[in-house]
C-alpha cells in the first residue's frame, strides 16, 4: 500500500535556475534527452564500482543498461536505468536542491582514493530540469540499491513544489515517465528518439535501447589505448563519424593529463571539397565530455584554417553542470584549441619527415590551407612555416621542398631565402631573373601560387634568414669575378643612357640602373616591393582583379649594357629617335611582363606592329 504524498516546496535557487532552464539557458529543446541519459549513465557506472565493493546489491542481476519507451499515443516518454537509483532522504537532496545529485561526493571519493573515473557524467540539478522544457508533468520511480531501502515516486509539473511517496514493486535503479506537453509530441515518436540519442550519446559506454532496440552501436574508440584499437576499427569509426565513404587520408589518436584531460581522435579526410570546388569545409570535430555530445561542431575549437578536420575531441574538464550553449566564449576552449591546434602541427611535421609521400598527398590536396594559416595566423606561423612546401631551381620539376631542406642546401655564406613568383615554374625560368642565381648557384623558390607571394611576406623571416624575392631592391649581388667585355659599354655610355631612358619613359620607372642581375637578358624590373609595388600590386591582382585600379607599381628598369639590343640602342638613339623610343617602351613592357606586371597587352603588340612595319620591306 502506498503512504499519503509528501508535498515539498522547491527552494528559492532552485526555483529561479528551474525557470532559467525551462526559458532560457537551452537553445535546443531535444537537450533534455542527453541530459537525461547521461544521469542515467552515471546512476549505472556508480552501480557497476559499487557492485565491485559490495557483498549485498539490490536485484544484482539487471543488466547495465538504459532503457528508452516511447508512447505517441499517450504522448508520454520513459527513460529507465537499472543504477544506484536513490532513498526518499537522495530524492529530496538531488531533484529538490541544485547541483546535488551526489556526483560531486562519488568523485571526491574517488579522488581521495587516488582513482579518476573518466565514466561519471552529468548531474542531476541543471540537467535534470532540462526535462521541464518539454514535460506537463514528471514522474521519477526509483529504488535504491541497498537491500533494506524501499520504492519512491516523486512527482511534480515544475511550477513550485514536488511530492514524494512510496512506490512498492519498484526495481533498483530509476524510471523517468515524462507526460509531455502538447507541442513537443514530436519525442513520445520512436524515430525521433533513436535520432536525438544516436547524435548526441552515441558513445555512452551502456547499451541504449529504444523500444527494445539497441541504437547505440559504435563504440567510443578514442577512450581506448591506441594500441587496443585496430586499423579497421578507426576506419569504421571514421567513416561513421564523418559521413564518408572512403577511409581517411591521416589519423591522430592523442591523450593528455596536462594542462587538460584530454583524449582526441583526429582524422583527415582523402579528400579536399574545396580543392574540388563543391562547397567550402566545414569543421566536423564534435567535442565531447565524458563520451557525452557537447557540441556537434564547435566553431571555436580549432582554428579556421584546420576547417579540414573531422573526429571528436572529449574532455573530462568541460563544466557539465553549467549551460553547454555558452561554451563557444569559454576560455577552457580557447585552452582546448591552442593545446589540439598546437599537437596537430607537430603530427603533420612528424608526418612529413616519417611518411613523405603520405605527407605529399596531404599537400597537394590541403596545402592551400596550411598557406591560409601561414599568411593569417601569426600565433602559429613558425610552426606553419615547417610544413610549406615549394618548387625549387635544385630540384627537377614536379619535385617539391621545404624551408629546411633549403636550408641544409645553402652555403655558408648565403644571408637570405631566394623565391620568385610566377604564372608557372616555365614563366619564371624563361624571365630574365635566374639567370644571376644560375651563374652564382644560388637556389631560389618558384612560387607558383597567387597566394604564394602573401606567404613569404607575411613569414619574412625563417630561422634568423630573411625571406626575399630574388627580383627585389632590396637583395644585392656580389660582382661576379669575370673577364672586362669588349663589346660591353662603357661606365659612362651606360650612364648616359640610363639618362636617357629615364627621360623618354618617364613616370612609368622610378630611375634606370645597371647591376649585376642581368646575364643573357637585355633589361629587368627590380624593386617594387613597398605598398605600391611589383609585389603588392601581384597580391591585389589577385584578390578578384582589385589591382585594376591601383596607381602604377614604382619599379626600376635595369639594363644589361653587354646585350646587343642595349648596345644598338645607345648607338641609335641620336640618329633615329623615333625607333629608338619604340625600343625603349618596348623594352619596358616586355621586362613588365616577365615581372607579372603588364596589365594590358593591347599597348604593346601594336607598338610591336609598329616595329614590325620599320623592317618590312615597302610593298611597291
Amino acid at each position: 500500500m502506498s503512504k499519503k504524498p509528501k508535498t515539498h516546496e522547491f527552494q528559492a535557487e532552485t526555483r529561479q535556475v528551474l525557470d532559467i532552464v525551462v526559458n532560457s539557458l537551452y537553445k535546443d529543446k531535444e537537450i533534455f534527452v542527453r541530459e537525461l541519459i547521461s544521469n542515467a549513465s552515471d546512476a549505472l557506472e556508480k552501480l557497476r564500482r559499487l557492485q565491485l565493493t559490495e557483498k549485498e546489491v539490490f536485484d544484482d542481476n539487471l543488466e547495465l543498461e538504459i532503457n528508452v519507451t516511447t508512447d505517441d499515443s499517450a504522448n508520454q516518454l520513459t527513460i529507465q536505468d537499472f543504477g544506484v537509483g536513490m532513498t526518499e532522504d537522495e530524492l529530496v537532496e538531488n531533484l529538490g536542491t541544485i547541483a546535488h545529485s551526489g556526483s560531486k561526493e562519488f568523485m571526491e571519493a574517488l579522488k581521495s582514493d587516488g582513482e579518476k573515473n573518466e565514466a561519471l557524467i552529468g548531474k542531476f540539478g541543471v540537467g535534470f530540469y532540462s526535462v521541464f522544457m518539454v514535460a506537463e508533468k514528471v514522474q521519477a520511480y526509483t529504488r535504491t540499491w541497498k537491500n533494506d531501502g524501499d520504492g519512491q515516486c516523486w512527482e511534480s509539473d515544475g511550477d513550485g513544489s514536488y511530492s514524494i511517496e512510496s512506490s512498492d514493486g519498484q526495481r533498483r535503479g530509476t524510471k523517468i515517465v515524462i507526460k509531455l506537453k502538447d507541442d513537443f509530441a514530436e519525442f513520445a515518436k520512436e524515430d525521433r528518439m533513436k535520432e536525438v540519442i544516436k547524435k548526441y550519446s552515441a558513445f555512452v559506454q551502456f547499451p541504449i535501447s529504444v523500444n527494445g532496440e539497441k541504437v547505440n552501436t559504435v563504440d567510443a574508440i578514442w577512450m581506448r589505448s591506441k594500441n587496443e584499437v585496430t586499423d579497421e576499427e578507426y576506419e569504421e569509426f571514421y567513416k561513421f563519424q564523418a559521413n564518408d565513404y572512403e577511409a581517411p587520408l591521416m589519423r591522430m589518436h592523442f591523450s593528455a593529463d596536462a594542462p587538460l584531460e584530454i583524449n582526441s581522435l583526429l582524422f583527415v579526410p582523402k579528400r579536399n571539397m574545396e580543392k574540388m570546388g563543391m562547397f567550402r569545409n566545414e569543421n566536423k570535430v564534435a567535442l565531447h565530455c565524458r563520451k557525452v555530445l557537447i557540441d556537434a561542431e564547435p566553431k571555436a575549437l580549432f582554428p579556421e584554417w584546420l576547417r579540414f578536420l573531422k573526429g571528436v575531441v572529449d574532455s573530462s574538464d568541460l563544466p557539465l553542470n553549467v549551460s553547454r550553449e555558452t561554451m563557444q566564449d569559454s576560455e577552457l576552449l580557447r585552452k582546448l584549441n591552442q593545446v589540439l591546434t598546437k599537437r596537430f602541427l607537430r603530427f603533420l611535421n612528424e608526418q612529413a619527415k616519417k611518411e613523405e609521400q603520405n605527407y605529399l598527398e596531404f599537400w597537394n590536396e590541403f596545402g592551400t590551407l596550411i598557406k591560409e594559416g601561414a599568411a593569417t595566423d601569426f600565433t602559429y606561423r613558425e610552426d606553419l612555416a615547417k610544413l610549406l612546401l615549394f618548387e625549387s631551381t635544385a630540384l627537377d620539376p614536379g619535385k617539391l621542398t621545404g624551408l629546411d631542406a633549403y636550408l641544409d642546401r645553402m652555403a655558408k655564406d648565403q644571408k637570405e631565402i631566394l623565391f620568385l613568383f610566377g604564372k608557372s615554374r616555365e614563366s619564371i625560368e624563361a624571365g630574365p631573373y635566374l639567370e644571376a642565381m644560375h651563374a652564382r648557384g644560388l637556389e631560389v623558390l618558384l612560387l607558383t601560387e597567387p597566394v604564394d607571394e602573401y606567404v613569404m611576406q607575411s613569414i619574412n623571416e625563417y630561422k634568423e634568414k630573411k625571406i626575399v624575392s630574388a627580383d627585389s631592391d632590396d637583395f644585392e649581388l656580389e660582382k661576379l669575378d669575370q673577364d672586362e667585355d669588349a663589346d660591353s659599354l662603357d661606365e659612362e655610355k651606360t650612364k648616359s643612357l640610363c639618362e636617357w631612358l629615364k627621360d623618354k619613359l618617364g613616370d612609368k620607372v622610378s630611375g634606370v640602373e645597371t647591376g649585376e642581375r642581368l646575364i643573357d637578358s637585355p633589361v629587368c624590373i627590380v624593386g617594387g616591393d613597398g605598398p605600391g609595388g611589383a609585389s603588392a600590386r601581384r597580391m591585389m591582382k589577385m584578390m578578384q582583379g582589385m589591382g585594376e585600379n591601383m596607381p602604377a607599381p614604382e619599379v626600376k628598369l635595369q639594363i644589361n649594357p653587354k646585350h646587343t639590343i642595349i648596345r644598338g640602342l645607345y648607338e641609335i638613339r641620336d640618329t633615329d629617335e623615333e625607333t629608338a623610343s619604340l625600343v625603349a617602351d618596348q623594352l619596358l613592357d616586355n621586362a613588365m611582363a616577365s615581372a607579372n606586371l603588364l596589365d594590358d597587352p593591347r599597348e604593346m603588340i601594336a607598338r610591336s606592329y609598329k616595329a614590325l612595319e620599320k623592317l618590312a620591306p615597302t610593298a611597291s
